[in-house]
């Protein structure tokens, strides 16, 4: 297996299981909250899983009992040199959200803020019924800056995105359940993680071009008008088709028998 060749912060984890990438917020006692360092680790792997042909699904998830992250840390936002430097910041929520392979994010407790942002950067959320999300940044006085208003607004609707930015209150896991925040919710946080886990090892046991590629067909769906998204689709679908994965897939079929993907 493939090592990522660059150092990585302590705060931040990074394990390869089989095919499944994880990578896990290691600072629990300040409620994983992310520092310019761990910034760069992010960006750092989110590049790795891109270009590593071992990794077909990233699993994103934090330690400790209490928070999945409660956001950027406030007292780094003081070393910023100038607000130029603050806009050109390494954004980990961009990273994230351009990982080329499927993304799972298993959430306990808080996702406050750039969590938040963080969770939503990735394709499916699960959490713990102890988790609590909200977009606090108005009660500091400022806005969230990873696209919690365009991710909020796509996933939950524009008036409740409008409800979580305007009043910065936090909503519980039942209520983010419901608003398609979250999918599914578990008692436990080791219950959550052996679930997310098995959803990964499935994924990962899937055309490794195909699952990319139906990522994309996802990104259409959501961002092109929908004549273009289905002719997008069409196109997509082409491609697949004349891989030799999609070869070696019908083949399986006719002789019945198990296929093995080489993502070729």
């Amino acid at each position: 297996m493939a090592e990522p060749g660059f150092a990585i912060d302590h705060n931040v984890q990074f394990a390869l299981d089989g095919n499944v990438a994880i990578i896990t917020l290691n600072r629990p006692e300040k409620l994983n909250a992310i520092t310019p360092s761990m910034s760069l680790t992010l960006t750092q792997l989110a590049a790795f899983c891109n270009t590593c042909h071992d990794v077909r699904v990233v699993i994103l998830k934090a330690n400790g009992p209490k928070a999945f992250c409660c956001g950027s840390d406030i007292k780094a936002l003081d070393t910023y040199q100038s607000p130029w430097a603050h806009r050109m910041k390494h954004d980990h929520c961009d990273a994230i959200a351009e990982i080329n392979k499927p993304t799972l994010c298993a959430i306990n407790g808080y996702a406050l803020g750039g969590g938040l942002e963080l969770s939503l950067c990735c394709d499916i959320r699960v959490s713990t019924r102890n988790a609590l999300f909200s977009a606090p940044e108005i009660k500091l006085g400022w806005v969230g800056g990873g696209g919690m208003a365009v991710y909020l607004n796509k996933t939950i609707g524009a008036s409740r995105a409008a409800r979580m930015l305007y009043t910065g209150d936090p909503i519980d896991a039942d209520t983010a359940c419901a608003w398609g925040i979250v999918d599914e919710l578990f008692a436990t946080q080791e219950e959550m993680l052996l679930a997310v886990k098995t959803l990964a090892t499935t994924i990962s046991t899937r055309p490794p071009i195909a699952a990319q590629t139906a990522k994309l067909n996802m990104r259409a769906a959501v961002n092109m008008p929908l004549d273009q998204a289905v002719r997008h689709e069409r196109d997509l679908r082409t491609i697949c088709f004349y891989t030799d994965d999609a070869r070696g897939g019908k083949a399986a079929f006719k002789e019945k028998r198990d296929p093995y993907f080489l993502g070729e």
